[in-house]
């Protein structure tokens, strides 16, 4: 195998009223891509229930599943059951760490977690002022060192960042410029650019733009579920020419 096929949405947003009906999105997914990422709000409002909706829907896929948490998913507090109750699923979820999935003859690894705001050079927060905010900004600083971290230690053929919040405006094009702060943060497209990595996937901005980069070049995905207006997008990874779009 040359290239890998990566399929990603982030935002489905599950519900009750929702059982058995994404599932059935997925079907054939197999043959369209070798690993399925998941970036965040799985839930409407981080309830167990909700949370073992998402599960339910995922669980026993015939390629392997990669997965982190949105805002929502965090809403109700808890944000660990539901990730663990996906994992006895078996998706595996990242929390501001990595993980290597094998996918034929290739070494994929995942790197991410839900990421933060703050803004994007120009026009962003900064660690000065009150306690509130300094905590704020140094949230996702100590998030984008994390991943750095995480990515450097990484050993694969290609490596992918999987998050819930933005990297970058660009993708963001579409939302309302007043809450850009609290779609995204230019720290992790800064930590991802000094560490490497193929490709970055996001959701979160449901008004968006799917298509962006980093200033460091690194190809931009958002993913979310109402971006891409279909049940997930096929990525490829080509050794030999890059990201290209298949689905």
């Amino acid at each position: 195998m040359t290239d890998l096929r990566i399929a990603a949405v982030g935002d489905i947003h599950l519900g009750e009223d929702g059982r058995g009906q994404y599932r059935k999105r997925l079907e054939g997914i197999e043959d369209r891509a070798d690993v399925f990422m998941l970036a965040g709000d799985l839930t409407r409002h981080g309830t167990m229930e909700e949370g073992q909706v998402v599960a339910d829907e995922l669980r026993g896929l015939p390629i392997p599943a990669v997965a982190v948490l949105g805002n929502h998913d965090y809403h109700s507090d808890l944000q660990y059951e539901i990730a663990n109750e996906l994992r006895e699923a078996g998706v595996m979820v990242l929390d501001d760490d990595g993980a290597v999935i094998q996918c034929g003859d290739k070494k994929v690894g995942v790197v991410g977690g839900k990421g933060f705001g703050g803004g994007f050079a120009g026009k962003c927060a900064s660690e000065f002022g009150e306690r509130e905010i300094k905590n704020f900004v140094s949230h996702t600083r100590n998030i984008a060192e994390a991943w750095k971290v995480a990515l450097k230690e990484i050993v694969a053929d290609h490596r992918v960042v999987l998050s819930h919040y933005s990297p970058i405006k660009e993708t963001l094009e579409g939302e309302p410029h007043e809450i850009y702060p609290f779609l995204g943060s230019y720290l992790l497209a800064e930590a991802v650019d000094t560490a490497g990595a193929d490709l970055i996937l996001h959701g979160h901005a449901h008004k968006g733009s799917e298509k962006g980069m980093t200033p460091g070049g690194i190809r931009v995905r958002n993913v979310a579920l109402p971006v891409l207006n279909r049940a997930y997008a096929v990525y490829c990874l080509s050794c030999d020419e890059g990201l290209q779009p298949v689905a």
